[in-house]
Formats: structure tokens, sequence, C-alpha cells
């Protein structure tokens, strides 16, 4: 089986806004639900789990019910960290009677424009490899700074890979890795697939994402959210 696990926990502090990013409105629909249907509309996903704001369960359950996401199976707690929120959902699932082998998509509540292609591609490589991560090569030069404002070293871009979700595991191997984790005291690794880079030996495959499969975290970011969303591409080009 093959569950979306959408992380809804963070409260949006850097949008600066009064309500949760992943609950603001982009063309009469919360940007939570536009995710949710990309995996609602999916006829590989079998359920969805979301890891979701303490005091917003309610509201999530109301929009899910309004906008007919009939794949919302569980709504589980979100943590301090994107990490803590990560572990509450899976070993929620696994409460909640996952098996070890079902595929888990990892995939951020605010990145509402997630292609059909890219969730076939996570299941396939998942299913082949045993993880999949999202990625596009990064096309800009690239500076090391320790301060943010002065540089004097550049990176090689050619091996660059600038990570999306979802990022794909199977149950058990996700939750041995938090479980590992723990015992080597690591506890706000920013997303899956660093948590993996930092536990070592772990080859994750690469599927590629899309540009325009963003993340919302500015304000800057909703203005190209509701500019890709109503941007068709011109009958000429191939």
């Amino acid at each position: 089986m093959n569950y979306a696990l959408i992380i809804a926990g963070g409260s949006g502090n850097r949008m600066g806004q009064d309500i949760p990013k992943q609950f603001m409105h982009v063309d009469n629909c919360p940007i939570i639900i536009h995710t949710m249907l990309a995996f609602e509309q999916h006829p590989d996903i079998h359920g969805i789990a979301v890891v979701c704001l303490d005091g917003w369960q309610t509201v999530l359950r109301s929009y899910a019910n309004q906008f007919s996401i009939t794949k919302l199976k569980w709504i589980f707690d979100g943590g301090k960290t994107g990490m803590e929120s990560i572990r509450n959902g899976i070993y929620g699932l696994k409460e909640a009677g996952c098996k070890d082998d079902d595929l888990i998509l990892v995939h951020d509540a605010v990145r509402p424009l997630l292609s059909q292609d890219i969730i076939s591609s996570n299941i396939a490589i998942c299913q082949k490899y045993g993880y999949a991560i999202t990625g596009i090569k990064c096309r800009e030069a690239i500076l090391e700074s320790e301060d943010g404002f002065t540089s004097t070293t550049s990176i090689p871009r050619d091996k660059l890979i600038r990570t999306q979700t979802p990022q794909t595991f199977r149950l058990g191997n996700l939750i041995n890795a938090h479980e590992e984790a723990a015992r080597k005291g690591i506890t706000n690794s920013v997303a899956s697939c660093t948590l993996m880079a930092e536990l070592g030996n772990r080859e994750m495959h690469i599927v590629p994402g899309s540009e325009k499969n963003i993340k919302v975290t500015t304000v800057e970011d909703l203005e190209i959210l509701k500019a890709l969303m109503h941007t068709q591409k011109d009958s000429w080009l191939k």
C-alpha cells in the first residue's frame, strides 16, 4: 500500500501572517487542500495522513469534508520540529496498522503544485530501490558564506541537487532510521533525506522534480504560486 504523509505541523512564522501558511487560501481553497488533492486524485495512493499543527485539526477535517478529500484517514499531532512531526506521523501510521513494507510519501503541506508524474515516479523508484528523493539539479552559481554577507569560496554546482518533496521510503526503513537517530542524538535534521545522509550508508535515488513544485515559505512564494496556478504553457512550445 502507498500512503501520503503530509507534514503540516509548522506555524509559518517566516510568512508573518495571522494564520499558518498551510491554511491560507489561494483561489478560495486552502493551500493544504490543494496539496491533498494531488494525492486524492492519484490512483496509486491508498490513503492520506496529515501531521497537523495543534489546534487546527478540526479545521483541517472540516476543509477535507468540504472539498471531498475521501482518502484522508489519519490526523496526527505536530511536533516542535519538522523531524519530530515526521516521527509522530510514522509512529502514528505504525500504530494504525500500516505495514513495514508500505510506501510512505513524506510531503510538505505547502507544496501544492505537486504533479501526478512526480508521485508516480516516487512510487516506482521506491518500489525498485527502497528510497526515492525528489530533486532537481542546481542551475545557479553557488557561493559559500559564513556570515551571509561575504564569500570567498564557490561550490561546483555540477554535483548539487536541490531536494524537494515527496521523499519516499518504506515505513519500516523510516522507523528504523528515526530509532537510530535517537540513539545517536540526532534530533533536528531538516528533512528525511538529510537524516538518511547523517546516518550514512544509505543510497538515495533521485526522482526528477519540477521548478513548479515550489514550497510556499514567504509572501513572494505565495505570489509565485498564484502566478503559476493561472499560467498555461503556450501551444507553440515543444
